[in-house]
């Protein structure tokens, strides 16, 4: 009912999990290890469970407002690829997914398989985020 009062930073917020959501339901359903994934990146970011699964429910009266920065790009692209992680199976319409939003926040399509690569390939590795994180920026310096 307020949601013209909310500031950007939320309307992002809120957008990023719809978009993690519409991720998980790419097979049909958001199992209990995805739910479990969105509902610890909305706790991350200050959201309650009970608002993340709210939000889930009620996903199509979201705007979609991209990230401003290259930072908050790649946490939100990190996010889903996490996402698309989460259940152990990548399906390639989970992969086309991650590289449509990304091109969509504003990556560069000539980079963004790369990007999504490195961040599975890490995750995967057992590398931190920041690890990552300073791998993908440095990679994407160099484009």
């Amino acid at each position: 009912m307020f949601s013209i009062f909310e500031s950007e930073e939320t309307k992002r917020l809120k957008s990023h999990i719809v978009n993690l959501g519409a991720l998980a339901k790419i097979d049909g359903h958001i199992d209990a290890t995805e739910m479990e994934h969105i509902i610890s990146i909305g706790e991350r970011k200050g959201m309650r469970a009970q608002d993340v699964r709210a939000l889930l429910a009620d996903s199509g009266n979201v705007k979609h407002t991209m990230p401003n920065n290259d930072l908050d790009r790649f946490d939100q692209v990190y996010d889903l690829v996490e996402m698309m992680l989460a259940d152990g199976i990548v399906d390639d319409s989970e992969m086309e997914f991650c590289i449509d939003i990304a091109t969509k926040m504003g990556f560069r399509k000539a980079v963004v398989g790369v990007l999504v690569k490195k961040i599975t390939t890490g995750v995967k590795d057992g590398l931190s985020r920041e690890e990552i994180k300073q791998e993908a920026l440095d990679f994407l310096e160099l484009q």
